[in-house]
């Protein structure tokens, strides 16, 4: 029963982020839609939504024990959710730099839609312990006692091999975003969700297959274990390798050898269409 109590908060918890950010977003549109910069006012909204929604699927996980299949199940769903509610926004400084070597951002736009992921990031970090304060569940009454810490460190393996793990994903990801360029709008996002979820299930018992930077920033980074160093080592500079490995393989190694171009559409990191932004 208390399991399932605390289930029943945290599900609430993360429907009422994505009703908080919904609304922030759609008035944050309304007000500023003829903006250039609302695209960073998204971008700062969404991955603060994406980065609260982890710290609270993180804990239901690590600390509650949550049984596997409902996490993955969860982890499908709410990737789902983020997919269709981002509006355009990246949430991903990989996703970031591929469209800025695909020439869908400039640099200035590139730097301050990962600015913002960053802050975003440290935002969520430091608002969810205020939420978890409020006691509204046994599982958050637990964590508020142990004082919101991470109980280990989230790298399980060997350094090379966790950037390895982080690397892996993020290929496989960005691999998957730049081939169902000609999957209908509609099927795409829960096809994403789906190659994200399997490589949850894949890699994230050794670093929480994260592949994306500003997630790790959020939810990894502060868990003891580790040194900011060998964090950034795992969580930044291998997936920056992975999304790398991707685009030299596809967009240059097989067309050269093929003797083929290839012209991507512009997709973000949740595969759905974007715009250049100056």
């Amino acid at each position: 029963m208390a399991e399932m109590a605390d289930l029943s908060v945290s599900l609430s918890l993360l429907l009422l982020i994505v009703v908080f950010s919904e609304v922030a977003r759609r008035t944050a549109l309304y007000l500023f839609q003829n903006r250039n910069w609302i695209i960073y006012v998204l971008e700062l909204i969404s991955t603060f939504q994406l980065c609260a929604c982890t710290h609270e699927l993180k804990l239901l996980a690590e600390v509650r024990g949550l049984d596997p299949q409902l996490a993955l199940t969860l982890t499908y769903l709410i990737s789902v959710v983020h997919g269709l509610s981002f509006h355009g926004a990246i949430c991903n400084p990989t996703g970031t730099l591929e469209q800025l070597w695909r020439g869908a951002l400039t640099r200035g736009c590139a730097l301050t839609r990962i600015s913002c992921q960053l802050i975003a990031a440290e935002a969520a970090r430091r608002v969810m312990p205020h939420a978890w304060a409020l006691a509204l569940s046994d599982l958050h009454a637990q964590h508020s006692a142990t004082g919101f810490k991470c109980a280990s460190s989230p790298v399980n393996a060997p350094l090379l091999q966790a950037a390895a793990v982080e690397l892996s994903c993020t290929f496989v990801m960005h691999t998957a975003v730049s081939k169902v360029e000609k999957v209908d709008d509609k099927y795409r996002v829960p096809a994403i969700a789906a190659v994200i979820t399997i490589l949850v299930y894949a890699g994230g018992h050794l670093t929480g297959a994260v592949f994306n930077p500003a997630l790790a920033f959020s939810v990894q980074f502060p868990c003891p274990g580790n040194s900011f160093a060998e964090y950034s080592f795992v969580y930044w500079i291998g997936p920056v390798l992975g999304m790398t490995g991707s685009l030299l393989l596809f967009d240059k190694v097989i067309p050269a050898i093929s003797g083929k171009r290839t012209n991507p559409k512009q997709l973000n990191s949740n595969g759905l269409k974007v715009k250049k932004m100056k």
